[in-house]
């Protein structure tokens, strides 16, 4: 038998095909369930009132998915709004990323249930990066577009969070919604300003901040250390996303927080110095949805004439892990 030997100290040389283009954004779309729970029911459950609950998390409504409802079929709803939104077809997406924590379908995940109805041959893979996990998706998105493994990428966040709450828990029962939002990114000459880099990282020492324990159903969440840790921590996050971007607090036109808490959203105004800014506080009507709440936001904000193509946004996504993103990005144009 003849062996081949190879000079295993030679240093190994991948090819791979040049490129000069980076992702931008084209379309985002979004759907929500048709069940609403008002101030004044989310606050029966508990024993508070309407006004209690909108003081202390901006909600005055939420909304919720019905038993009868699928979230898939949300998620599937605001990736066709996305899509028609970039004015794309459909079979030219070659990969769909799912951002994911609150729906356990095991096999498919995600982004094939969703992929096999709109994009059959488009790779799939889902993130669970629990509230951050837009941003993620948005990073790896735009990774993969630079790097040429993708030319079109279909991010949709969806999340059935109210399956995941005990509706007599105070703590978490008044905050979290259900919904799905979506965004597709497109390769484009990397000659102007489109995504920035990503600021990223988490902070596994206070991960049992937000949980769901072993063999239990329903989450328990620190409402208060989380509090503290997002009005402390997250505006160094989102003014390094500036740094990497090249741009200063005074250049954002559009500040998309994930919808935790509208007084974390006033705080981290304030701090970042975005008071000149369009800020979004979805929440109120929407509640707390996870991964959907960034696109969510920013679908409303186009839909409502609030921002206009072109603008440029600083998203910032935070929540269990503790999972945290930033990044500077420019609205479809």
């Amino acid at each position: 038998m003849n062996v081949v030997t190879q000079n295993l100290s030679a240093p190994v040389r991948l090819s791979r095909p040049p490129t000069t283009f980076g992702a931008r954004l084209t379309g985002f779309g979004a759907a929500q369930p048709d069940g609403l729970l008002s101030g004044a029911e989310l606050g029966a459950r508990v024993g508070r009132t309407a006004d209690w609950i909108e003081a202390r998390t901006g909600i005055r409504e939420l909304r919720t998915l019905s038993p009868d409802a699928r979230i898939i079929d949300l998620a599937l709803r605001a990736s066709t709004d996305a899509l028609a939104s970039a004015g794309i077809d459909p079979a030219t997406i070659d990969l769909v990323i799912g951002a994911t924590c609150s729906i356990r379908t095991g096999s498919p995940q995600l982004s094939t249930q969703v992929s096999r109805v709109l994009a059959p041959d488009a790779a799939t893979m889902d993130i669970n990066a629990a509230c951050a996990g837009f941003c993620y998706s948005l990073a790896t998105a735009d990774s993969l577009i630079r790097q040429a493994s993708a030319r079109r990428v279909l991010v949709v966040a969806a999340e059935h969070m109210t399956g995941l709450v005990d509706p007599t828990d105070l703590g978490t029962s008044i905050i979290f919604g259900d919904g799905a939002g979506a965004a597709v990114l497109d390769a484009a000459p990397d000659d102007g300003f489109y995504l920035g880099p990503v600021a990223w990282g988490s902070d596994g020492a206070s991960a049992h901040l937000i949980t769901i324990p072993d063999g239990e159903q329903f989450m328990t969440m620190a409402g208060q250390q989380v509090f503290r840790w997002a009005t402390t921590e997250m505006q160094h996050v989102a003014l390094e996303a500036c740094r990497l971007a090249g741009v200063t607090p005074a250049d954002i036109d559009v500040f998309v927080p994930h919808q935790a808490n509208a007084r974390i959203v006033d705080a981290l105004t304030t701090q970042i110095g975005l008071e000149h800014a369009t800020v979004s506080r979805d929440i109120c009507t929407s509640g707390n949805t996870s991964a959907a709440s960034i696109p969510i936001a920013i679908n409303r904000l186009i839909n409502d004439g609030h921002v206009h193509s072109g603008q440029i946004a600083l998203v910032l996504g935070f929540g269990a892990g503790l999972a945290y993103a930033a990044q500077v990005v420019r609205l479809p144009q």
